[in-house]
């Protein structure tokens, strides 16, 4: 009999965030580019990439705890801290999403999960676009982070789509 969709144990589950936690929070703090040429700075980084494979295989629950955390807690280490009380929200509310399509939306999981992170990406945007506007006290000034974080999603999309369901067959076997 296969194992159940999300962890069968509290200890599995703590685990399992801990470890995509960390794995979220070294690939955003410490896997990166800095974008000095936009507007206000930005960052690309590969912190989604985990994000994206907790949510996809561990389900909306684990998704935005690892966005939250992780992504939040990268973001008081490299100097970003202002951004934390955002990033908490819009990255858990990313993976949160993610991971509700993962478990709740029949069909094929291809699409699916691509539309899923689709989903993210206009989470993303919109989110970091208002939480600069409140940082910055300017609405033009945000768009010139649109780029990065479109570059940011797209680019893990690119890489855990096509790879979320054979992880998620291993580890439920």
């Amino acid at each position: 009999m296969k194992s159940t969709f999300l962890p069968t144990t509290k200890t599995k589950a703590i685990v399992i965030n801990a470890l995509f936690i960390a794995l979220t929070l070294v690939a955003t703090a410490f896997i990166n580019i800095r974008l000095p040429l936009m507007g206000n700075g930005g960052l690309i980084h590969l912190g989604n990439i985990p994000l994206f494979i907790a949510a996809m295989v561990y389900g909306k629950k684990t998704g935005a705890i690892v966005g939250a955390f992780g992504m939040g807690l990268s973001d008081i280490i490299s100097g970003w801290a202002i951004w934390s009380p955002f990033t908490f929200i819009i990255v858990g509310a990313m993976g949160f999403i993610v991971g509700l399509f993962s478990e709740k939306v029949p069909g094929n999981r291809l699409l699916i999960n691509t539309l899923a992170v689709a989903c993210a990406l206009i989470i993303k945007l919109v989110g970091y676009y208002f939480a600069e506007v409140i940082l910055y006290g300017n609405w033009i000034q945000p768009l010139g982070s649109i780029p990065g974080n479109v570059m940011q999603v797209v680019l893990a999309g690119i890489i855990v789509v096509p790879l979320a369901g054979r992880v998620k067959k291993q580890i439920t076997i």
